[in-house]
């Protein structure tokens, strides 16, 4: 099947790879041409901008948008727009915000245009894993598309979930989830880290275990032994914790709809916290804990 790629990332470039190794013919575009030319030598059709890829598609075309979120999706579709026809399809599968892509949806539909959003995780590892699919939009656009679907996603890891907006809202709670979860391994190594009773605990033997019957095992842990394999005190990376919005929209969804989310809520702020060098709420606290009870406080 014939679809293009914007968007050559390390999403957008593993997944056309394999597309390709599937059968599939891709068109590519990506503002580095030295990225294009990577995936021309694998098999992929380059194209010089968007309007080309547009030009090298036969109807009906569909188009992957793997861009980030916010404004470069609205300012690739409204360059797309032109040139696309009726019954063609633009999917985009980076983490927008539900509401954008329900909002998008209704623009496109009015030019005869389908959209379709595919929540998609997977990470590095989807080329050879595949990518778990979560996939809103019209039957008939999800159908069009669905061989690229079952391509990119293992056996059972693809799903038409909704309509548009629907595919970005299960991701959305998907990465809410991912937060929790993160959080809780964190705190736990955290502990056996800090154990001043069994010192020297080996994380990585302790994380290898945990893989082989217990209930804490997952696919985090494993990467969690990879990680202590390579350096067990992580002394070669910072505390410093980045949020793609996931998070702040599923926490604000919570709150929309009076759902008591504590465990997600607190994983998100957890992150704030790993990105000060030194909190000034903490300094407000010792500074309180002083003045009512004489209680000591560090010194800069």
């Amino acid at each position: 099947m014939q679809m293009a790629m914007i968007g050559l990332g390390r999403m957008g470039g593993n997944m056309v790879e394999r597309l390709m190794r599937k059968g599939h013919q891709a068109i590519v575009f990506d503002r580095s041409g030295d990225v294009v030319a990577k995936y021309q030598k694998l098999g992929a059709t380059p194209a010089r901008d968007l309007s080309d890829v547009v030009a090298k598609l036969k109807g009906p075309r569909i188009v992957w948008i793997m861009v980030p979120a916010g404004a470069p999706v609205d300012e690739t579709i409204e360059s797309l727009v032109p040139t696309l026809a009726k019954g063609d399809v633009i999917i985009d599968g980076g983490n927008s915000n539900f509401h954008d892509t329900m909002r998008r949806a209704r623009d496109l539909a009015a030019r005869g245009i389908d959209f379709v959003d595919s929540g998609t995780s997977g990470g590095i590892w989807g080329l050879e894993n595949g990518y778990c699919l979560m996939v809103g939009g019209s039957d008939r656009a999800v159908k069009l598309c669905e061989p690229i679907f079952l391509a990119l996603a293992p056996e059972g890891g693809y799903a038409h979930v909704g309509p548009s907006g629907a595919g970005h809202y299960v991701k959305m709670v998907h990465n809410g989830i991912e937060y929790g979860l993160l959080q809780a391994y964190a705190e736990g190594y955290e502990i056996l880290h800090a154990s001043k009773d069994f010192p020297g605990l080996d994380l990585q033997d302790i994380a290898e275990i945990w893989q082989h019957g217990s209930v804490v095992r997952s696919w985090l842990n494993e990467l969690a032994v990879r990680a202590f394999a390579k350096d067990a005190s992580l002394a070669e990376l910072k505390g410093w914790v980045a949020d793609s919005g996931e998070g702040r929209w599923t926490v604000q969804e919570a709150i929309d709809l009076d759902v008591p989310a504590p465990v997600i809520t607190l994983s998100l702020l957890t992150r704030f916290r790993s990105r000060q060098p030194d909190s000034f709420g903490a300094k407000v606290i010792a500074a309180l804990r002083n003045e009512f009870g004489g209680h000591a406080v560090k010194q800069v």
